[in-house]
């Protein structure tokens, strides 16, 4: 019983300090119900059902993340990521680009992660090229805009990780990207993170009061922080949906040349478009004369950094982790599609 207390007491303080994403997504909500009833209860279903499907990684991550800290695991995690930072940093593009991720199903693994002390270059790699490519992905590109697309954007996707991965750790040298998550999120760093006790970790957390207090108040935690920026991020993607149609969007990047790759990447960082859904939309405009080299910055640019993901991102990391996440979205996508263009 005294668990429970002490864990519904964390959570009420913690939601306090939550007021603000909470209340901008019921002002949103409440918005809508009084201009738009409709849209409303559309913007609330596509809510639900987003963070339904993502559940299942948001539970596991949270699972993960407490566990780690009620058993001591993350001091090993910790240890187990210093060193051999290229090897880390390959591994993370790599498998980047086969995880099932999308931008924002992302989130809250990249939060374990960064929680439990693991680097930030490998993160980053992860981070970046995790939601351009996975293997239905690559299925579908494929049929819809051909093999040599399918693999050029693979490629992007693997390469936007090196890119971010490698210039996150050649910047962190410095010292600048020490300690890269907001204060109060998780306690772990960059690099040289703090390992925090000397101590071997305890697997049978459960069987102790204190680890089980840890555990449930880490849970908690984890699921409120990641839970408020989530549903507004969702509430936001409907949105975009509904006024900002992805055709419109797309329709202004049609044409040769660098121009309208720059253009097609500045568009992508901030328009939400479905993966899934801009393939379609992608395939009519090539048709229609876009260039090849503007569709793939678009692509790879739009699942990277979406609005929707954006925020999340920006909830988890201080600013100049935030800009440097943006910054690598945007040159990587651009060179991509300046790459692509070249060869065809």
């Amino acid at each position: 019983m005294t668990t429970i207390v002490a864990t519904l007491r964390q959570v009420h303080g913690f939601t306090k300090a939550s007021d603000k994403a909470w209340l901008a997504s019921l002002f949103i909500v409440a918005g809508l119900a009084v201009f738009d009833r409709s849209q409303a209860v559309t913007t609330v279903q596509f809510t639900l059902a987003a963070l339904m499907g993502v559940a299942p990684w948001l539970l596991l991550s949270v699972a993960i993340a407490a566990s780690a800290a009620a058993t001591g695991a993350d001091h090993l995690i910790a240890r187990a990521f210093q060193g051999r930072m290229a090897t880390m940093v390959i591994l993370a593009a790599l498998m980047g680009a086969l995880s099932p991720f999308c931008s924002c199903g992302v989130i809250p693994l990249i939060a374990a992660l960064l929680a439990m002390g693991v680097p930030l270059a490998p993160v980053m790699a992860f981070w970046l090229a995790s939601p351009v490519m996975d293997p239905a992905m690559f299925a579908l590109t494929a049929g819809t805009l051909g093999l040599d697309f399918a693999l050029a954007k693979t490629l992007a996707a693997i390469s936007l990780g090196l890119l971010g991965g490698f210039g996150t750790a050649w910047i962190a040298r410095s010292g600048l990207l020490a300690d890269p998550l907001r204060p109060g999120i998780g306690n772990g760093g960059c690099g040289g993170a703090r390992i925090r006790s000397p101590k071997p970790p305890v697997w049978a957390f459960w069987r102790e009061a204190e680890r089980r207090q840890k555990f449930g108040r880490e849970a908690a935690k984890a699921a409120l922080f990641l839970g408020k920026w989530l549903t507004l991020a969702f509430i936001l993607e409907s949105l975009m949906l509904a006024f900002l149609p992805g055709e419109r969007v797309v329709a202004l990047v049609g044409g040769d040349g660098v121009g309208p790759i720059l253009l097609a990447t500045l568009v992508g960082v901030p328009a939400y478009l479905n993966g899934y859904a801009a393939l379609p939309l992608v395939a009519g405009l090539l048709g229609k004369g876009m260039s090849a080299g503007a569709g793939l910055a678009f692509l790879v640019a739009g699942g990277v950094s979406s609005i929707p993901a954006a925020i999340a991102v920006w909830a988890l990391v201080k600013r100049s982790v935030f800009a440097l996440y943006l910054g690598f979205a945007l040159v990587g996508s651009f060179a991509a599609g300046l790459i692509f263009q070249a060869v065809q």
